[in-house]
């Protein structure tokens, strides 16, 4: 009996071996944002800033772009080299309706952030996210996600 356990067994093992090590099956799935994000450029609904020199440990999940009757959104998703999940909002709809909807209707504003570009609100966000907001006339760009604060100041730093 024991036996023959171990003749299922083994193959089974080797093929979780071979798919975590030879064909990464722990990786995230990574893929292109650059057709969203050209599509929101030529849009013209907001000035378009992206990450830069973000690491390789950085992988981009999603990426959507959507007008809509108050404005456009783009959205970029990451995960963070923490494993986390991290979404980057730019978006010409008016604050005020935007932030219900992407950090919940009882967020809280902690503190804030500085960077070259300006500086941020910290915001409690839905249960276990903190969120990042830099409010403008014409653009509001949101990092929110359930990962620490030093991911997402370091996405927030790095977009020009």
């Amino acid at each position: 009996m024991l036996m023959s356990l171990g003749v299922l067994l083994v193959p089974i093992a080797l093929l979780l071996v071979i798919y975590r090590t030879l064909l990464s099956g722990d990786a995230p799935i990574t893929v292109d944002p650059s057709s969203a994000i050209q599509e929101a450029q030529k849009a013209a609904a907001f000035t378009v800033i992206t990450p830069q020199a973000l690491g390789d440990d950085w992988h981009t999940s999603s990426a959507t772009f959507r007008r809509q009757a108050d404005g456009a959104t783009l959205r970029l998703g990451y995960v963070a080299p923490d494993k986390d999940p991290v979404q980057l909002v730019e978006s010409s709809v008016p604050t005020a309706s935007l932030l219900p909807g992407e950090l919940g209707g009882d967020s809280k504003a902690l503190g804030n952030f500085r960077t070259d570009d300006g500086v941020w609100t910290v915001y409690e966000a839905r249960p276990g996210e903190k969120a990042l907001v830099l409010a403008a006339p014409t653009r509001t760009i949101v990092v929110v996600g359930k990962t620490d604060m030093e991911h997402l100041e370091a996405l927030a730093s790095a977009l020009s």
